[in-house]
């Protein structure tokens, strides 16, 4: 495993960071914990050393079951993160709180890497800055029970950019980046300025939800067959000297022995002149296809009334990348299909992407009535 400055912190951490969000599970949907733990300390026996969880992964259950592996010296042996709930908060003794409970579940004394959980602008505005909870983590500090404080962002560049200059001591920060999410959200343009003012940044979502794993005919044919397209997705990162490291969200043994070997190749401007082309022709080409930009996340789920709108955005993206009958066969096998949106919108508020998910459920249906007339 290679290693990187972790910002101005002065700690070095692996490459390759294990996201808790994506562990794998059982057919009725729940964590198979034994296999979890499993893959966890695997991954920490080969040198992985950042964990990374928070408090809604896994219907909650992501930190109880990270907790669990990380006994029997695991604790010892790797950095741990997980993140603050900001929009649970209704009332200022809430942080302290849910701090206290995500410790003991956790099953630990002290929580090294602390974020404030996918802030936008109107959760910093309404609450981080209503509640002042930069004072709540730097008073945990003093408490021992964090190490350092940081923050995971989904919306524009300008809210960022607001952040950053908000505090003068964040540590660290984590966002959404690929060789397609060069101008979305913090983007490019937040990584380097995160960077030069001596903030680690983690990168989340390297794979877009896994969009980028298996990608479209037209966009996999852009690759040369050197590399799969995941250690492509990867590299495109762990180039860049402003990533201190990037979450990978594993389901299976498979993904993280692979995983692991394509972070022990990683280092620091790695990626050719002729593959950067290639990154610029392939984001062309997604560009072109990408109808709605969900990562699969499910944080809008369980939807009131048992849409499942992950699964009908994929198929409704598969209509643009020349998967038309694969997308209705699958589309015709949901129960719940877009027709039964009540645009209620408890999925949007929950949405990290900000889609208008009540706005594009009828276009999705009208594409599918018209694909099986």
């Amino acid at each position: 495993m290679q290693y990187r400055e972790f910002g101005k912190t002065g700690l070095k951490v692996s490459a390759l960071g294990f996201g808790a969000m994506r562990l794998p599970v059982l057919d009725n949907n729940q964590v198979d914990e034994e296999r979890a733990i499993k893959m966890i300390r695997h991954a920490i026996d080969e040198g992985v050393n950042y964990i990374d969880t928070a408090y809604p992964y896994h219907q909650g259950e992501s930190e109880r079951i990270v907790g669990n592996a990380l006994l029997d010296g695991y604790r010892e042996k790797t950095y741990l993160a997980t993140k603050c709930p900001v929009w649970k908060l209704e009332k200022e003794e809430d942080f302290e709180l849910i701090l206290e409970e995500q410790l003991e579940k956790l099953q630990t004394d002290h929580i090294d890497f602390y974020l404030l959980h996918a802030l936008s602008r109107d959760r910093f505005e309404d609450t981080v800055k209503k509640f002042d909870l930069v004072k709540k983590m730097e008073k945990a500090r003093e408490q021992g029970k964090i190490k350092y404080l940081g923050f995971s962002f989904h919306d524009s560049y300008d809210v960022f950019q607001d952040i950053l200059d908000y505090y003068d001591g964040w540590d660290f920060c984590q966002i959404q980046y690929n060789y397609v999410d060069l101008t979305h959200q913090a983007g490019e343009k937040g990584l380097k300025e995160a960077a030069s003012k001596g903030l680690a940044v983690v990168v989340m979502e390297p794979l877009l939800g896994g969009k980028l794993a298996t990608p479209a005919a037209h966009v996999k044919e852009l690759f040369k067959e050197d590399k799969s397209c995941v250690e492509y997705a990867l590299d495109f990162i762990w180039d860049q000297p402003e990533v201190s490291l990037l979450l990978s969200g594993m389901s299976d043994e498979t993904q993280l022995e692979e995983n692991l070997l394509y972070g022990d190749r990683s280092h620091i401007h790695m990626v050719t002149k002729e593959e950067k082309e290639i990154y610029k022709k392939a984001k062309e080409v997604y560009d072109s296809m990408a109808l709605v930009g969900c990562t699969g996340c499910r944080y809008c789920l369980p939807c009131p009334f048992g849409l499942p709108i992950p699964d009908i955005f994929t198929l409704y993206n598969m209509t643009a990348a020349h998967k038309e009958e694969e997308a209705v066969e699958g589309y015709r096998n949901i129960s719940i299909n877009a027709e039964s949106c009540m645009a209620c919108h408890r999925c949007e508020e929950e949405c990290p992407q900000m889609i208008k998910i009540s706005q594009v459920m009828p276009e999705v249906a009208n594409v599918f009535s018209h694909l099986k007339a």
